[in-house]
């Protein structure tokens, strides 16, 4: 892979893993446009490393809750850090079963299907304009809303529908606060993520050439930092209930996917 496109890609990656437009979904558009179809498919190695990268900026921008919660958890008590970290826990639960029994399915689903992405923005769009009017509230995050979230995360494993946008849409559609939903939905996807690369480095297909070296280093720099910023960026939106923005971006980008993919055909 060319040093130039695994930064554009790693750069695509980090801001769209964060901020609510899809990062499956603009990673297919980005392959569609730099005519280069083997990325996330041939190079499962590349795909790994970029969201490794993702997952290490959230661990970054986070650090201080993640600290505090598992020094909740080591107390072994049924405190308020041990009852966050269960809520994560059934939240992953419709994610993983999927990802378990139904990966290969999955994964057909990724191969420029850019009509598809282009329906899929559409109704993130929809998910986050609703969301960005929904009313102020003050509540956390309940058992119930968790497997809810969790079902919202599952879903949007779907190329174009946007996990945080989805995962906080749902959120506080449920009625929580916009900056305790955007803290759970971030951290919900660190242990996912992790999970992920142990299963695909376990499983023994990785393998790269000593020539791939650079250029994953540029792709995973430039997701880390991209994603350093858009993490942080995300945040700040959430609070201000900008949301919308994002959401006339994904009708914008789905509308053209579609009127691409019909004109081409």
């Amino acid at each position: 892979m060319e040093i130039i496109k695994a930064i554009i890609l790693g750069i695509i990656q980090g801001l769209t893993e964060f901020l609510p437009v899809s990062s499956s979904g603009h990673l297919e558009l980005g392959k569609a446009i730099l005519g280069d179809t083997s990325v996330g498919e041939e190079s499962l190695v590349f795909t790994v490393v970029l969201h490794f990268a993702t997952a290490l900026s959230t661990v970054v921008i986070f650090r201080k809750d993640i600290i505090e919660l598992l020094r909740g958890l080591f107390q072994f008590k049924w405190n308020e850090e041990t009852q966050f970290v269960f809520k994560i826990g059934i939240s992953m639960v419709p994610a993983v079963l999927i990802g378990l029994f139904f990966e290969e399915e999955l994964e057909q689903l990724f191969g420029g299907n850019i009509l598809l992405v282009g329906f899929m923005l559409l109704i993130t769009g929809l998910l986050l304009f609703l969301a960005d009017r929904a009313k102020d509230s003050t509540k956390g995050v309940s058992t119930p809303n968790a497997i809810i979230i969790g079902l919202s995360q599952a879903i949007a494993m779907l190329p174009g529908i946007s996990r945080s946008g989805a995962t906080i849409s749902t959120s506080v559609l449920l009625g929580v606060d916009k900056t305790k939903a955007a803290r759970f939905s971030f951290l919900m996807v660190v242990p996912l993520i992790f999970g992920k690369i142990a299963k695909d480095v376990l499983s023994g297909d990785l393998s790269f050439e000593s020539d791939q070296i650079i250029p994953l280093s540029a792709g995973f720099i430039a997701a880390f930092i991209s994603g350093l910023f858009a993490c942080s960026w995300m945040i700040s939106l959430v609070k201000k209930s900008k949301l919308s923005y994002f959401a006339y971006y994904c009708f914008i980008v789905g509308i053209i996917a579609i009127a691409y993919t019909l004109v081409k055909n």
